[in-house]
């Protein structure tokens, strides 16, 4: 399944919305997209899992690139 994940780039700041980015990564739950980013300093907000419609939709944004991780 894909998820997008709504986050702070310096986990240390207070979360200001404009500063708010996004990723795609392809996980089996949120869990696991949780472990899978446990390793960079980053402050996530929330993660939203994409099908259907709304994964379609994301897909045709010129910011659409799934993550590649090792784990």
């Amino acid at each position: 399944m894909i998820f997008k994940v709504f986050y702070q780039e310096n986990a240390d700041e207070v979360p200001v919305r404009e500063k708010t980015k996004t990723l795609y990564i392809e996980a089996e739950s949120e869990r696991d997209v949780r472990r899978k980013l446990q390793d960079r300093p980053i402050n996530i907000e929330y993660i939203q899992p994409l099908e259907g419609a709304h994964l379609e939709y994301e897909k045709r944004s010129a910011n659409f690139q799934v993550l590649e991780t090792s784990s």
